[in-house]
């Protein structure tokens, strides 16, 4: 596995089904982590239909991690949300990650652990390119531009603690 991309569902706080197939782990509003329906490693090979396809353009040798959340009613702003990310969601996402960067050895850098949205940015001729998660942490102040390495401190932070 080469890197890590975190996400937002933009569902409830509890997982659907088809969340369920399109992520590899799923963090729910009470912090709980849920396994997807494919492992990591059923993203080394992306060519046979049986993968976790979470990012458009990203999905070989990436592990897909989304913290459930983030509905938005009529398409309206995401401020609007009924079930925003809570804090300990965050945390449990943030935990997550350092410990699948341990397990897999992927260091925790802009290049290997980035927001959807960061994914988005930096590959602008795929299909993730405007995509907004995670773009906004409700439980923090963080600008758009800043969560990417807001995220990535708080890994690094758990990876040593």
């Amino acid at each position: 596995m080469k890197r890590i991309i975190i996400h937002w569902t933009g569902g409830t706080y509890q997982p659907n089904t088809h969340e369920w197939e399109c992520y590899h782990y799923l963090i729910n509003g009470d912090g709980v982590v849920v396994e997807g329906k494919y492992t990591p490693e059923d993203n080394l090979n992306c060519t046979d239909g049986k993968y976790a396809a979470h990012t458009g353009g990203g999905n070989t040798g990436s592990i897909g991690v989304a913290m459930c959340g983030m509905y938005v009613p009529n398409k309206t702003s995401v401020e609007k949300t009924k079930y925003p990310l809570t804090k300990v969601q965050c945390e449990r996402c943030f935990k997550l990650i350092a410990e699948l960067s341990g397990k897999y050895n992927i260091p925790i850098t802009v290049q290997t652990v980035m927001t959807h949205y960061e994914f988005g940015l930096k590959n602008p001729r795929t299909s993730s390119a405007g995509k907004i998660d995670i773009n906004w942490l409700p439980p923090y102040v963080v600008s758009s531009f800043e969560v990417g390495n807001f995220i990535r401190n708080k890994a690094r932070w758990y990876l040593t603690h």
